[in-house]
């Protein structure tokens, strides 16, 4: 009818807007939905996919719970990052609205501790938890709740336990650490869905490191998997099971000992180092969607197939930088360029201090590849990666 008003378009709430959340904030702008985005960095990247920006630190539960009131969202959701999952999970439940996991069940993926006690009670393979009085060397100390490796430290030596402990206790949210043996063997990354109890793998991927020149390791994630696919998928599925997620996307990342597999932690969450995009790459799944779909109450819509559709191979590779200020980017457009490379991104902007390597705040862009096999694919990450120029100042690192 002329004059009537333009539909109201659904307003979902997005805990986070740096580089692990931008694939999801990418789908969700295409989708047309009314995106808010919160995170504390008011020059967060993935603000520019935001129809609200919300200057807030996506551990500031009061405040987002505020904002989602006033806002009257219809849905939230934490991409990419683990402590916000609880976050939106208990003001899901706090403000009625629907949510793929419950607080309960999002308590238990985002506390190691908690979630070991949980595998432990369903059998499911993992490290071996120690006390601190008799750890076994090598170990491994970690914080419970914190990701990306954050304050974790490899043990080899009795002396230097205190200061790993130290290292873990300084960033960890509640005061709490676990000591495990340390797993060694392939590491792989299973990227799932669920629907009603049903686990869906929808890639298995190596997470390999490369060497750029001039600017020293890089994480990449490599599909498909050359381990054993169907021990890790087993693996995954019994974890997501013990944790209690019947819904939504899940992360697990495990280790294939000689003895099997085991699983060192499980994020009921989209993987933050573009593994949906991945994912979509790989197997034309738009994982990115199905997890909007779950933040909404909504069923997939006929897009949740079995991965396994496609051949060749698809790569994310990490850009690290020297240490220092960037001053400025050259190649990118160069790099887009390499037969195969879906897309290139920069994370910081000239201003950003680049300190040691290997921590995930100072990934300073990522590469996404396909090709023939995944060996071609990941060849093909590499040259747009030795493309990509950083200048930095070194006097300020």
């Amino acid at each position: 009818m002329a004059g009537d008003s333009p539909a109201r378009r659904p307003r979902l709430l997005v805990l986070g807007a740096g580089p692990a959340q931008l694939g999801l904030l990418e789908a969700a702008h295409r989708r047309g939905l009314h995106v808010i985005a919160a995170d504390r960095d008011p020059l967060a990247i993935g603000f520019r996919h935001a129809d609200e920006r919300a200057v807030i630190s996506t551990d500031d539960e009061p405040a987002l719970e505020r904002l989602a009131r006033a806002r009257e969202i219809d849905g939230i959701v934490s991409p990419g990052a683990d402590w916000p999952v609880g976050v939106a999970a208990r003001i899901a439940e706090r403000i009625g609205l629907p949510h793929p996991i419950d607080a309960a069940t999002a308590s238990l993926a985002t506390t190691k501790s908690r979630q070991r006690e949980s595998f432990a009670s369903a059998g499911v393979p993992q490290p071996r938890v120690a006390v601190r009085e008799q750890p076994p060397f090598p170990c491994v100390v970690k914080p419970v709740d914190q990701q990306g490796q954050r304050g974790l430290s490899v043990v080899r030596e009795p002396s230097e336990l205190d200061a790993a402990i130290a290292a873990a206790l300084a960033v960890s949210r509640s005061g709490g650490y676990l000591v495990e043996e340390l797993i060694e063997g392939p590491e792989v990354t299973v990227n799932a869905f669920s629907v009603d109890g049903s686990f869906v793998p929808l890639a298995v991927t190596d997470r390999l490191t490369a060497a750029p020149p001039a600017y020293g390791v890089a994480l990449c994630h490599v599909w498909p998997s050359e381990t054993d696919v169907d021990a890790a998928v087993g693996a995954a599925r019994a974890a997501a099971a013990a944790v209690g997620v019947r819904n939504g996307p899940t992360y697990t990342q495990i280790r294939l000992a000689a003895d099997g597999p085991r699983v060192m932690e499980l994020a009921a969450r989209l993987g933050g180092g573009h593994d949906a995009e991945l994912v979509e790459a790989a197997t034309g799944v738009p994982l990115n969607d199905l997890a909007l779909d779950a933040a909404l109450g909504q069923t997939p819509r006929n897009r949740l197939v079995q991965a396994g559709d496609r051949s060749g191979g698809a790569c994310v590779l990490f850009l690290v930088a020297p240490e220092g200020e960037l001053v400025s980017v050259e190649g990118v457009d160069e790099a887009e360029a390499v037969e195969g490379v879906a897309w290139v991104r920069i994370y910081r902007r000239p201003g950003w201090r680049f300190g040691p390597l290997l921590r995930g705040p100072d990934r300073a862009g990522a590469v996404l590849a396909v090709g023939a096999s995944p060996e071609e694919a990941l060849e093909r990450a590499r040259r747009a990666a030795e493309a990509v120029r950083f200048a930095v100042d070194a006097d300020t690192a």
